[in-house]
């Protein structure tokens, strides 16, 4: 009895000690949801844009443009980003709970020039703790306020509902 005992105790300390890898989840109105880890962003296409931070200072952030996520899962995008669809939107959730929101056709390069991106990386550095893992980086915003820290989900909905 002890040596099963200490068999699971033994499980339980080795399975307690893996860590789940870090994910941004994707779900809503899309046809492929998705689970991208660090490993499936670094798979995708990658750009670098500069933001400033509160204090005026401007940053590199290299990451995933969104339109890229948001392509890869299947939401209604281009030509087909028209009518009703026009109505969809993204949720985008924080570890915290903090919550910013985005019409698509802000995330849609039919629409705009701007790239935003989901990064990873600041001046060839992983985020900081706090920051990241994934950090939303909106450029061009006069208040970084949708920009956040802690990505973890991209929801896609319809302002309709």
């Amino acid at each position: 009895m002890r040596k099963y005992c200490f068999i699971i105790l033994v499980c339980l300390v080795i399975v307690g000690g893996i860590q789940a890898q870090p994910a941004i989840k994707v779900s809503g109105e899309v046809t492929k949801p998705l689970q991208l880890q660090t490993a499936d962003l670094a798979k995708m296409k990658r750009v670098t844009v500069s933001m400033r931070d509160r204090d005026g200072n401007e940053h590199p952030y290299t990451g995933v443009p969104v339109a890229e996520i948001l392509d890869q899962a299947g939401v209604t995008t281009g030509k087909q980003l028209r009518g009703e669809n026009l109505t969809k939107y993204l949720l985008v959730k924080c570890a915290d709970g903090y919550e910013v929101l985005f019409s698509l056709a802000e995330l849609d390069s039919s629409f705009t020039d701007r790239t935003v991106i989901i990064a990873d990386s600041s001046e060839g550095k992983p985020l900081p703790a706090g920051k990241g893992p994934f950090r939303l980086v909106v450029p061009g915003e006069k208040k970084p306020a949708r920009s956040s820290f802690q990505v973890t989900e991209l929801v896609i909905r319809w302002a309709k509902e």
